[in-house]
């Protein structure tokens, strides 16, 4: 058996690996994409062994594989996930989400490069990001662990991107019917500047939305109209904030505050996007407008839980009796946080800053604490973001000793306000 062959023989093996492996990555990545509001389709595949046996042979040709690893090295996309994106505009806002969720094994690789085409072109040719990626252990179950070895290469283009593509990939790399003639040629080429036509169109298509979705005197009706809104306040009012470093987060979670607190209209929406012009934690957009929200409705700190838990955001794997004490717990550090932020606002207001915009992780300092509360307002505000926005719920033993240190906090605030 030649060293190809042994290579699709053990690849045959291990081929539900593979398939499973980019199976979660595209599971993983769509339910993100739909959170925040961004429109793909997303597919996974793993590499069809006969067609991937085709495609080692002729690197072989030049290659210089000595073992089966050799191969498996070479060959970057065994696993592949494709996300096809209505609006090209966002291929940034999903990069973002890919570094979030997973593991970058390479930089990732922008098209088009500065490598020479395969044939003369008027056009660019493709565009797109590819990143390769494992994925953490920290998102598998324990019977998923072993994926967190594969490696799975995401490819981000529009949905017209992808499609030519497709075709170029298929007839000009993978020729199954000879190598194409000048005239096929230049009709793919004519294709391409279809394409990135289409792309400006959906460029403008995405720009017309969120104008329409960000007009006054009308309610947002979905997340995804939120999504566009929430963006273009973003660019437009933070001058002072790098919108390009910040996630947008879990919009769905805001959509269902904002109905709730009857505060869902562009206009609210967008009272709250200027208020973020101090904070540069670099939490995500809609994570800094939920704590804007709840620090001035904090009567709303029930109904947000409430809507993290309905879909899924929190886990707590207790049981009934432990649940009843975690959520005891959870309500007493909610209420001396309340108490707490409330005092910080009072502060701020007395020293002449507005009672919104306010940097949390800065404002202690402003107060002239000691180090010593400094650090301890430090670790209690990243407690709260946990306790507020974080996946798994702590258990009732650190909350309790967490509101403990917070309540002297607190006492401490007091005093010197007092002072």
């Amino acid at each position: 058996m030649d060293l190809v062959a042994a290579f699709i023989a053990r690849y045959r093996k291990e081929f539900d690996f593979y398939e499973e492996s980019c199976r979660i990555v595209a599971q993983l990545l769509e339910s993100n994409l739909r959170s925040a509001g961004l429109r793909a389709i997303v597919t996974s595949r793993a590499k069809n062994p006969a067609r991937l046996e085709v495609k080692v042979r002729q690197r072989a040709s030049t290659a210089s594989y000595r073992t089966v690893d050799d191969i498996y090295e070479d060959i970057i996309d065994l696993a592949g996930v494709r996300v096809a994106l209505y609006f090209p505009g966002e291929r940034q806002e999903v990069g973002k989400i890919i570094r979030d969720l997973f593991s970058l094994t390479k930089e990732a690789k922008d098209f088009p490069t500065t490598a020479a085409p395969s044939y003369k072109k008027r056009f660019s040719g493709y565009w797109a990001t590819h990143y390769r990626v494992r994925i953490p252990e920290v998102s598998l179950n324990e019977a998923q662990k072993r994926y967190s070895e594969a490696k799975v290469e995401i490819q981000v283009a529009s949905v017209l991107m992808h499609a030519w593509s497709e075709v170029e990939h298929d007839l000009v790399y993978k020729p199954l019917q000879g190598i194409l003639s000048d005239e096929e040629y230049a009709i793919l080429d004519e294709l391409n500047g279809l394409v990135l036509s289409g792309e400006i169109a959906l460029e403008r298509l995405q720009r017309a939305g969120e104008l329409r979705v960000s007009t006054s005197g009308r309610e947002f009706s979905n997340h995804y109209d939120l999504a566009a809104s929430l963006l273009d306040f973003a660019r437009a009012n933070l001058n002072g904030m790098n919108v390009n470093e910040t996630a947008i987060g879990r919009v769905d979670e805001l959509f269902g505050l904002l109905k709730a607190g009857e505060l869902n209209t562009p206009d609210r929406l967008k009272e709250y996007i200027a208020a973020l012009h101090s904070d540069f934690e670099k939490r995500p957009i809609s994570e800094q407008v939920i704590d804007q929200i709840l620090a001035d409705h904090p009567e709303l700190y029930p109904t947000y839980e409430g809507i993290r838990a309905s879909d899924g955001s929190t886990l707590s794997p207790l049981g009934a009796a432990s649940r009843s004490s975690q959520e005891g717990a959870i309500g007493e550090f909610m209420s001396l946080w309340i108490q707490y932020e409330k005092l910080l606002r009072d502060r701020a207001i007395k020293a002449g800053e507005t009672s919104r915009g306010l940097s949390w992780s800065r404002l202690p300092s402003a107060m002239k604490l000691s180090t010593k509360d400094l650090v301890l307002a430090d670790r209690v505000r990243r407690f709260r973001n946990q306790l507020v926005h974080g996946i798994e719920v702590p258990d009732s033993e650190t909350i309790i000793a967490t509101a403990k240190e917070l309540r002297t906090l607190l006492h401490s605030l007091q005093r010197k306000s007092n002072g």
